[in-house]
């Protein structure tokens, strides 16, 4: 919310600067983002006089102006707009200077051949209006030569950021009863108006929906003369970020700004019959002042007549009814509308408004009358006019809330001693009243809640208030107590978990990234196995999945480096993918994703060619993440496809058994590389972390010393020929399975296909590593342990080879 420090001034009588203002909203709770001074945009800009006005030579429209600027000798400056003329006193642009509207730098120039010194400015260049037919004329006796930024003055613009619990602040005065309350001022009192009604009021106003609108107050006023609002009212809108349109619409935005309540105006010649809050017939529609057409269903108010709607109620009018320059009769409204019901329907809508942030935070509901009466002696300061009697239709809830407040209780959550007298001040300047409960005042307070705090809902609220009055700064920081003795870890082992394997992807060269949890439901089902997690109300539609895999974010990633000059790309990022679990229940699960795309080793003199990522890269990562989280990886066999997502014959899974599922690798189909809009081969990996059993044991911290082996390890070659479609992993497994007491591990060393191999078949070498316990091994021993092995290879259908 922006605002001029004259206008803050209008209600609360300080002397304090605008840094000191500052200062003090922070203390209180109440954010600056952004301190303006519009005087200083316009620097270069001075008072002048012009002295003569002719014709341009060559340009029917331009006049060649002798323009004094009070230095004593005359600028010549050519201009175009038809107000020019002798005698005008208005604004020059020197050269060097920046118009605001579009920055650009004046400078002296030629134009059609004539020397020009400046610009004569309108209020639209400048940014101090939207007039922009001819050029700003100032009073005769405005001083000529004197700096436009001094003649207007300083007055900087404060913006603040409203937090959604304080709607008494989405209005001026509030913020000014904040500050007095600080001592920054005294708050002036907002003066009664007395309206002379002239007439009975000739339009039937009343509320058909006693839930969505409980009070609906309302008068005409005739008579009236619409135009540009003064200079004030606009240099005020224009200031606060509203655009001044006319007097009569001037007003109730003034009126809202200033006390934080909307309200409207009708052009009476525009509607027929009694004007009526109701309930939206479904499917009725409403064209709005934004120039759109919504639609409405049967949960919504609206403000209607016999004619149809004119208003979505709290959030926004109509056009067909708004006031326009020949408007001469207004009905005036304003009403209390619930909360909830507005906010319901902007989010329908998805509808924004000043209106609808005010009424769905919660408005004053005992500001109808005194609201109605300003507004009305507004309008008629503005453009005149007769005001007709006030209809009040239904009551707005006012029941007072009162809250069974203790003052100790100050120090007791507060952490601050603040004495009770202070703390009575401090409430009863924010508006509070408080009676004592007991014959000790400073033992029990019954503090009733003013209207316009609906945020206010207990004892702990009126603390917040008193300590944030009081002073945050004089909370002292006071550690929390710590047991004796070394603390204790407080890292889960999930926790553990995830820094281990984090800490390792990045040491094997990938770089981390962090995507959304949210995704566009097409994205979504392209990995999805089950149905997803919709979201009923989400901030997009880009965002209305919840990811039911890590590799969309992670691909998206992916074509934004790659769309941007990157060549090679190694990503993975760790965490929660979500489920439906059963009766509808969520289900996060701890995954890592990898994506490997690109080049995999760039072209060079000793390299050729670049190559690209290919499937065993994939598996590659897969397995040493896995071996990092604990998983079993000796024991894990390589089955089936990945998934219809993948390339099919260049994907697999890792599994302990056929039925869990460790982790799934391979090459990325190219359809599903071509909807992620992604070009090239896309080797990608997911690990399913929270499938990894726990290790038998793992909640102990006792451990064995190492003891090294006595004897030296003794390794044996084996050679088998194997049918050509048995995985080479099958039968590491099954020889190093053949013997658990003498062989500790198998690796595979060759893969031969070719001469002296039978057609069909392959030779696979694994080499052996035994490691002999108490004795040494004897040729017997060599030789049953080699019998084993045999034995075990024979059954995947492998013979030894001679």
């Amino acid at each position: 919310m922006k605002f001029p420090l004259s206008w803050l001034r209008k209600y609360l009588d300080t002397r304090a600067s605008a840094d000191e203002i500052c200062d003090a909203l922070n203390a209180i709770g109440i954010e600056v983002e952004s301190v303006e001074d519009p005087s200083a945009k316009l620097a270069g800009f001075r008072i002048a006089k012009v002295l003569t006005a002719t014709r341009h030579p060559d340009a029917d429209k331009l006049q060649v102006l002798a323009v004094d600027t009070g230095d004593g000798q005359p600028l010549q400056v050519v201009c175009g707009a038809p107000n020019a003329r002798a005698g005008l006193v208005g604004v020059l642009g020197l050269p060097g200077a920046t118009v605001p509207a579009n920055g650009m730098v004046l400078k002296k120039s030629a134009i059609r051949g004539v020397e020009s010194n400046g610009m004569m400015c309108s209020t639209r260049e400048l940014e101090l209006g939207e007039d922009h037919d001819g050029i700003i004329e100032l009073p005769e006796d405005a001083p000529v030569g004197i700096p436009f930024a001094d003649y207007r003055g300083s007055d900087p613009v404060i913006d603040v950021s409203i937090t959604p619990n304080r709607p008494d602040c989405m209005g001026l005065y509030g913020i000014a009863r904040d500050l007095a309350a600080k001592g920054v001022g005294a708050l002036i009192p907002i003066s009664d108006v007395a309206i002379a009604e002239r007439f009975d009021c000739p339009v039937e106003i009343r509320t058909d929906d006693a839930e969505g609108c409980p009070a609906f107050y309302g008068r005409v006023v005739r008579g009236v003369k619409n135009g540009p609002s003064p200079q004030w009212l606009q240099d005020a809108l224009i200031a606060a970020g509203q655009r001044p349109i006319s007097a009569l619409v001037d007003a109730t935005n003034y009126v809202m700004l200033s006390y934080g309540r909307p309200a409207h105006a009708y052009d009476l010649a525009k509607l027929t019959g009694p004007v009526v809050a109701r309930r939206a017939r479904d499917g009725e529609q409403v064209a709005a002042l934004n120039g759109k057409t919504y639609t409405l269903d049967a949960e919504m108010t609206v403000i209607a007549d016999a004619a149809g709607v004119h208003d979505i109620a709290g959030i926004m009018g109509g056009e067909h009814s708004g006031c326009e320059e020949g408007t001469t009769d207004v009905l005036l409204e304003i009403a209390y509308f619930d909360p909830e019901r507005i906010a319901r329907t902007g989010r329908k809508l998805n509808l924004t408004s000043d209106a609808r942030s005010r009424f769905e935070r919660g408005i004053d509901p005992e500001f109808l009358d005194m609201g109605l009466a300003h507004l009305t002696a507004l309008i008629q300061h503005l453009c005149g006019g007769e005001a007709s009697t006030a209809v009040r239709a239904g009551a707005a809830p006012n029941t007072p809330r009162t809250v069974h407040f203790d003052p100790t209780l100050t120090e007791r959550l507060g952490g601050v001693a603040v004495p009770p007298a202070e703390q009575q001040r401090i409430l009863e300047s924010l508006g509070f009243s408080i009676v004592a409960e007991q014959a000790h005042f400073d033992s029990a307070w019954a503090v009733t809640v003013p209207g316009w705090r609906p945020d206010i809902d207990g004892a702990p609220d009126i603390v917040e208030e008193v300590v944030r009055i009081h002073g945050l700064d004089a909370v002292k920081s006071v550690p929390l107590p710590r047991a004796e003795g070394v603390a204790q870890p407080t890292a889960t082992p999930a926790q553990k978990l995830e820094r281990r394997v984090r800490r390792a992807a990045a040491a094997r060269g990938l770089n981390e990234a962090v995507t959304w949890s949210f995704l566009p439901v097409a994205e979504a089902e392209a990995f999805a196995d089950g149905p997803l997690w919709t979201l009923a109300n989400p901030i997009s539609e880009d965002m209305k999945a919840m990811r039911p895999s890590l590799l969309p974010g992670l691909l998206s990633a992916a074509k934004r480096n790659l769309d941007r000059g990157a060549k090679s790309l190694r990503l993975f990022e760790l965490g929660r993918r979500y489920l439906r679990g059963q009766n509808g229940a969520s289900d996060e699960r701890l995954t890592l994703g990898v994506v490997l795309a690109g080049d995999k080793t760039a072209r060079g003199w000793a390299t050729g060619k670049a190559t690209s990522f290919n499937a065993y890269d994939a598996k590659a990562e897969a397995l040493a993440l896995l071996a990092e989280a604990g998983a079993p990886v000796d024991k894990l066999q390589v089955m089936g496809e990945a998934g219809p997502q993948f390339h099919p014959g260049q994907s697999g899974t890792l599994r302990l058994g056929p039925k869990t599922v460790l982790a799934r690798f391979g090459m990325l189909h190219p359809a599903t590389a071509k909807s992620f809009d992604v070009d090239g081969a896309v080797a990608v990996a997911e690990l399913f972390l929270d499938a990894i059993p726990a290790r038998k044991g793992a909640a102990s911290f006792a451990r064995t010393g190492y003891a090294p082996p006595a004897l030296q390890a003794v390794t044996r070659d084996f050679a088998f020929l194997v049918p050509a479609s048995l995985p080479a992993g099958d039968l590491v497994r099954a020889v190093q399975g053949a013997d658990k007491a003498n062989i500790v591990a198998a690796r595979l060393f060759d893969d031969f296909r070719g001469a002296g191999v039978p057609e069909g078949q392959k030779s696979l070498a694994i080499e052996v590593t035994l490691q002999p316990g108490e004795k040494s091994y004897g040729e017997a021993d060599l030789k049953a342990i080699a019998d084993k092995v045999t034995a075990a290879a024979a059954k995947l259908g492998a013979t030894l080879r001679g």
